[in-house]
């Protein structure tokens, strides 16, 4: 399954609100739990290791132009 890298929510902005309420008055400790089960709910949704190296590779090594 091919990564997507183009723009895919048309309501981006609503969905980093949510982003941000789920994270509303938690401490940095269950902020990063919270951030980890996401991470593994919906890498279990792709389901495709392949997929989930490539997003970690670019996230752990963005490029210049995302810095």
């Amino acid at each position: 399954m091919p990564l997507t890298l183009n723009a895919n929510l048309p309501d981006a902005d609503d969905v980093y609100a949510d982003l941000l309420a789920a994270h509303e008055g938690l401490s940095k400790e269950q902020s990063d739990a919270l951030n980890a089960r996401l991470i593994l709910i919906l890498a279990n949704h792709i389901g495709d290791r392949e997929t989930l190296r490539e997003a970690l590779r670019l996230a752990r090594d963005p490029g210049p132009s995302a810095q």
